[in-house]
Order: structure tokens, then C-alpha cells, then sequence
């Protein structure tokens, strides 16, 4: 293949370009200084655009994708064509893709709404904008062959034609963000225990991060032109994946730079707030604000920390001796704050590609810690929820203009109606939790205000401090979360040889099925139940339904359990944004925190700010003033079939936001679809409080219908 180029001879503003791709297959566009020479000028900018892929690679081929690149021919009599890009692989690499690099970190933290874990596709053709203002469609087109300048003015004629439609421009409202998980308390928590972890020796730093989420209506296409021109970010992008699925990205940060054989990481590591307007040319020597951040120990020792990691990274795949550092950070202004940044060089090793470097280097070492694999375990035990395409990379492999990947951070995902924005900081051991909070939102109020959109107030939960955890265990390192890929299950009674609720039951096992791609045959489901109740006879029983992806589902009947009849005691345990709605069949997460209770204990789940969530098996109930009151946690966890028939037929019982865990003092109830209500107690509950507890367990369970 060969790069062929010509003028557009138009000259579109970047929203003209966005309407004019924006209904079409897989749009992008990229701003910043994608493909510049190092030298370049410190202002210039470019813009390259892309529709209509003619070829996707499957998420699973994320990093083999880069490498699937056509050799490329230069002519030696061909004008110099610095900075041109001409087509490639253009896209995301998503947080997720960690687990594929290290499998034994296991699942993240609940995703709400969950973006492919990767999203990579091939552009024959592009149009890009160069630092002088002029408009290029370059393509890649056959080299040597005469109708190589054929298909490049088909290209050209399709980007003018494309512009010349006079789209309507796309219309879209980002609603206030506020902090998802356990709020704000839930994020001082959390750094709370990295820095205690810290302190203990199991890591030197990890790059604790929120969420921020909102509701997006329209189109997030309506926001690109706004955030790209406001934000001037060195690695912008926007891309969309389809079905509602797209990332808007002002990210500050290079991941890599490959450039024939010559390798470059920047990563960035030391924040502090700007005072002056976004795009103002700056002298660091007459901030204060930047003075201070080259000046913090703190930030400097953090600085050193991520560039070590990156230089051993690097060194996995680059030719021995040939990794340079610089000696010293330097200072950039991005919007809304100074950063510290650092360039790290090295050079390939013949043998590799880019698949090997990106997969030796993933997820960025900036956004994880030191050591990284270590730290990334933490970062899965105390984040409320998980990363999707932040803090993963976007860009381009390109046969013309190499590889670049930025590290997607300050960036706006969208499902649907749901936006989210991801935002933290690296802790270390002199690391304050306030601070750090206040960091981690300086970082998005930029974005956030060129999209139209601001930090919510806080409220209710998210407004209570943290101190309701202190001293309390939390979700060990070496435990791994739920692993979807294992299955669900679902368990309900069997009374009187009746299973009770099993519509519901079904219908809620169907949900879980469809939000993580299992597939099963109800009608078969329910022969194979019939089979299983007439074979067995029970008549009081408990019943497990058991979906696994590419197995018939398996049932069985198990006897029921016995109850302490002093009542369960239960023992708290934090376990940072729950463990979702789903009923998980991999219940090794569990199973390693009752390890570490007191004998016979059953784990309270609490989230990060202190939040009672649910029981390791159970529903929570307790009265509050004559009310009856289970937490509404939404979807940190599993909404029980019998709570929602209890809620409908006991008076004056009620959904109330998740209560610190004093709440459950008086006469606290476990409800669960297999072994119905269950007194229960803390470890400090009265007797006499366990014994109400039994007698309002039967006066509720009269009140349950049966079926």
C-alpha cells in the first residue's frame, strides 16, 4: 500500500465534520497532536476524521489487531507529507483488556452499563486538518497500480459529498454528575485503605479513581465540537462504537508513541489546580501553583514511582541499554491543571510488534501503580465501580504514521442515556483523603464545563463522612470478585412441595441471562424442574437452578439449612459497591471473607462509605420507629423476590437509602427466597433484641403469601 493524498479544498469547521459523520458507521475524530513531529510548535494542533470502517477486528483480536497492518511503499519522488496519517487501525483499548494481560487479577467492580472491553477498526481513508489549517483526504490506497489515484478520488468525492449535505447538527443535554458508588465518603474511604495498605508495605502507590455518572439526553455527538475546542487537549477523540455506545475523550496524556523502531511514553504523574483560562499560553516560572508542584516531594516521589515502572515496562520489549528517561519532570498546563510529565524512551526490538509493546505496557502505568500487578488488586478491592474505557488508550496504528495511544482519561462514556466520567489520583503514603478527593474533581470540572454540565451537590449518603468504616475490615487484595464467565444461580423454597415463586424467580434468572449474554430455553428449564420435583418429592425443600454459558442449566434439590436460634450473627465486612444484582455462581468471594469472620458469622456487606448493603445470603430488614425498612442500594444489590413480596403486603414497610450499620440495632431480620425471614444480631445486639426480632419474623412470615 501506498499513501496517496490530495486537498479537500473546503475548509469545515470540526462541528461541520461531526454532523457530517455522525449518523454514519462508526465515526471518529481525534484533535490534538495526533501524529506532530516531537519539534513541532507547542500550539499546533491537528484534526483527523474517519466513517465507515471496511473491516472491525473482534474485541478478543484487541492486540493482535495492531499488528495486522499492510507494508507500506514509499515513493522516493514523492513530496515530504509530515504528519500524515493516510488510514489504519483507529480506536479503544478498554481497562478491561487487564485481565486478558494478567488472569490473575480477576473480575473488576460492577460496570453499570458496560462498553466492549476493546473497539478497534480499519479506515482505508481519512480526513485530517494540519497545524496550518488546510483540509487533506488521505487514503491508502495500491501502490505501484494506476488506479491507485482512482480510489483516492473516490475518497475525496465521497468526504465532499458527506459535507456537502448540510446534515442537521446532532442536539444533546448532559445533565449535573454526581459521585456513583458510595459517593464522596465512599472516595475518602477508599483512600483511606490504599494509604493504610501503603503504610503496610503491600504496595508503594495505586491510582485510586471514581465515578462520576449523569444522564445524557441525545446524542453525545452535540458535545464534541464544545469539549474539543474548550478543553484544546493534547489527545483528544471522540469515537463511536454504535447502539449508543461512544467515549469523548480530553485526555492530557501520551501512552505511546512507536515511530519506526523508536518508542516514547509520557506518562504524567503530579497534579495541581490551574487558576488560569484553558489555552492560555503560560509561563510556568510565573505560576505559583506550578512552582509548588515542581517543588512537592509528594508529587516528585509519585513522579519517580510511575516513571521506573514505565522505563521496566518498556523494558520488556525494547532492545537492552536503550531506555532513556528524562532527568527531570516537566511542567505542561492542561485545562484546569498543571501536571508534572515525563518522556521515556527506548527502542523496539526487532522482533516485536505492536501488539507485543501495547500488551507489555497495558493498562498504563500512570493510572494503575507501583508495583502494578499488586496495585491493580488493590485498586479492584477498593473502588466501588469498575473502569470501562477510561484509563485504558485510544488512537491509531497506522502503516504510515506508526503507533499512538493516548491513556483515555478525562473522558466522557456513554450507554444509552448513561454518561459516566472516571477520575482519581496516585496514592502514597503521606497522601490525604480529602485531598486527594478534591484532586480527583478538579480533574473533571474542565470537562465537565465544556460539556455543559457541573458537579451535582452532594446529599444524603454521599454527604456523610467516612468514619463509619474506620477500623472495620475491608475486601482483601488477593480476593477476586464474582467472575461473570462463571454463571448465575438462583435458589428459592420448596414448601409444602410447591415451589414458591417460581415465575418470578425465572423472570429474574431471564434478566440476569440477558445482561450477561447467557442463553438458555425456559420451556426445556421448566421440563427439566418437573423432572427433577417428581423424582425427588420433596416436600420441604430448597431448590438451586444453576446457568453457565455453554451448558444446559443444572438443577438440584438440597435440604434446608438450620438456623442459630439465638439468631445469625452477623460481621461486617466492606466490600466496596457490593456485589451487584445478580445472584452469582461463584461464590469464592464470599467464601474467603468468611474465612476471616468469627466462627459461625455470616458477612454483613457494607459499601465504602460505611452503607449497609445486604448479607452474604439475605436481604436486610430492621425497624426504625415503628417502620419496617430494607436498604434500596439500587443496583449494588441483588433485589430479592420475597423482599418485593414482603414490601407489598406488610404495613408500613418501606425502601430507604442504605443506613449506616447503628441502624440495625433494633430488631434486625434476614429475608431470603430459601429460607424465608431470620432473626439476626450483631455482635453487640441485646438478647432481648433478638428475641423481638424472632417474634416480628414470625408475625411477618404469617403475612407472606404462599406461591
Amino acid at each position: 500500500m501506498a499513501l496517496g493524498r490530495t486537498p479537500l479544498g473546503l475548509e469545515p469547521s470540526v462541528g461541520d465534520v461531526v454532523a457530517a459523520i455522525a449518523a454514519g458507521d462508526r465515526p471518529f475524530v481525534l484533535a490534538g497532536r495526533w501524529g506532530l513531529p516531537e519539534a513541532s510548535a507547542p500550539g499546533d494542533r491537528v484534526v483527523i476524521a474517519g466513517v465507515g470502517p471496511s473491516r472491525t477486528p473482534p474485541p478478543e483480536a484487541a492486540f493482535t489487531a495492531l499488528d495486522d497492518l499492510p507494508a507500506l511503499h514509499v515513493d522516493p519522488g514523492a513530496p515530504p507529507a509530515e504528519g500524515a496519517v493516510g488510514g489504519g487501525m483507529f480506536g479503544w483499548l478498554g481497562f478491561d483488556l487487564s485481565r486478558t494481560v494478567e488472569r490473575t487479577l480477576g473480575s473488576q467492580p460492577r460496570r453499570p452499563a458496560p462498553l466492549p472491553a476493546s473497539r478497534l477498526a480499519w479506515y482505508d481513508d481519512v480526513l485530517r486538518r494540519d497545524p496550518a489549517g488546510t483540509w487533506w483526504v488521505e487514503a491508502l490506497v495500491p501502490a505501484g497500480e494506476c488506479h491507485g489515484d482512482d480510489e483516492l478520488a473516490v475518497a475525496a468525492g465521497r468526504w465532499r459529498a458527506r459535507l456537502a449535505a448540510d446534515a442537521p447538527r446532532p442536539a444533546g443535554v448532559l445533565g449535573p454528575m454526581r459521585v456513583a458508588g458510595g459517593g464522596m465518603a465512599g472516595h475518602r474511604a477508599a483512600v483511606a485503605e490504599a494509604i493504610e495498605r501503603v503504610r503496610a508495605g503491600e504496595i508503594f502507590q495505586a491510582n485510586v479513581c471514581l465515578r462520576l455518572e449523569g444522564e445524557l439526553r441525545g446524542s453525545v455527538a452535540s458535545l464534541v465540537d464544545a469539549v474539543l475546542q474548550r478543553t484544546d487537549p493534547w489527545f483528544g477523540g471522540w469515537f463511536d462504537a454504535g447502539d449508543g455506545r461512544a467515549i469523548l475523550s480530553a485526555s492530557p496524556e501520551l501512552f505511546l508513541r512507536r515511530r519506526g523502531r523508536s518508542v516514547v511514553t509520557g506518562p504524567i504523574k503530579g497534579t495541581l489546580p490551574r487558576a488560569d483560562a484553558v489555552g492560555e499560553a503560560v509561563d510556568p516560572r510565573d505560576d505559583a501553583t506550578a512552582a509548588a508542584l515542581l517543588a512537592s516531594a509528594k508529587d516528585r516521589a509519585e513522579h519517580v514511582m510511575i516513571v521506573d515502572l514505565m522505563r521496566n515496562d518498556l523494558g520488556r520489549v525494547c532492545e537492552y541499554g536503550s531506555i532513556r528517561p528524562d532527568r527531570e519532570p516537566t511542567l505542561e498546563p492542561h485545562a484546569g491543571v498543571w501536571h508534572l510529565v515525563s518522556a521515556v524512551r527506548g527502542t523496539l526490538h526487532e522482533h516485536f510488534g505492536d501488539g507485543r509493546l501495547v500488551r507489555a505496557t497495558f493498562p498504563p502505568g500512570s493510572v494503575t501503580g507501583a508495583p502494578k500487578v499488586q496495585a491493580m488488586r488493590v485498586i479492584s478491592a477498593v473502588e466501588s465501580v469498575g473502569r470501562d474505557v477510561y484509563t485504558g488508550a485510544h488512537g491509531f496504528a497506522s502503516p504510515v504514521a506508526g503507533l499512538e495511544l493516548a491513556v483515555t482519561i478525562r473522558t466522557l462514556e456513554v450507554h444509552g442515556e448513561q454518561a459516566w466520567i472516571g477520575v482519581g489520583g496516585g496514592i502514597v503514603a503521606d497522601s490525604e483523603p480529602q485531598a486527594e478527593l478534591d484532586e480527583a474533581l478538579g480533574k473533571a470540572s474542565a470537562l465537565l464545563a465544556a460539556a455543559g454540565s457541573a458537579l451535582a451537590p452532594a446529599e444524603g449518603p454521599e454527604a456523610r463522612g467516612a468514619g463509619a468504616v474506620t477500623g472495620l475490615p475491608w475486601l482483601g487484595s488477593s480476593v477476586r470478585r464474582p467472575d461473570p464467565a462463571a454463571g448465575v444461580i438462583e435458589t428459592l423454597a420448596i414448601r409444602r412441595g410447591v415451589p414458591q415463586r417460581l415465575d418470578r424467580h425465572l423472570a429474574r434468572l431471564q434478566g440476569s441471562a440477558t445482561a450477561l449474554g447467557l442463553a438458555f430455553d425456559e420451556s426445556d428449564l421448566r421440563r427439566r424442574l418437573q423432572v427433577v420435583l417428581a423424582e425427588t418429592a420433596p416436600r420441604e425443600a430448597r431448590l438451586r437452578i444453576e446457568l453457565v454459558a455453554g451448558a444446559a442449566p443444572f438443577v438440584e434439590v438440597v435440604p434446608f439449612s438450620t438456623t442459630d436460634p439465638a439468631g445469625v450473627l452477623l460481621a461486617p465486612v466492606v466490600v466496596p459497591g457490593g456485589l451487584g444484582p445478580h445472584k452469582w455462581r461463584d461464590r469464592s468471594l464470599l467464601a474467603a471473607v468468611a474465612a476471616d469472620l468469627p466462627a459461625g458469622a455470616t458477612a454483613l456487606l457494607l459499601d465504602a462509605d460505611g452503607a449497609v448493603l445486604e448479607a452474604a445470603w439475605a436481604n436486610l430488614w430492621w425497624e426504625d420507629g415503628g417502620a419496617l425498612c430494607t436498604p434500596n442500594a439500587g443496583p449494588r444489590i441483588l433485589a430479592g423476590i420475597t423482599r418485593d413480596a414482603l414490601l407489598a403486603v406488610a404495613p408500613d414497610a418501606r425502601l430507604v437509602e442504605p443506613p449506616p450499620i447503628a441502624a440495625l440495632a433494633a430488631r434486625p431480620l434476614m429475608l431470603s427466597s430459601a429460607r424465608g425471614l431470620t432473626p439476626a444480631r450483631l455482635a453487640d445486639t441485646p438478647s432481648g433484641a433478638v428475641r423481638r426480632a424472632a417474634d416480628l419474623a414470625d408475625a411477618l412470615s404469617a403475612l407472606l403469601p404462599a406461591r
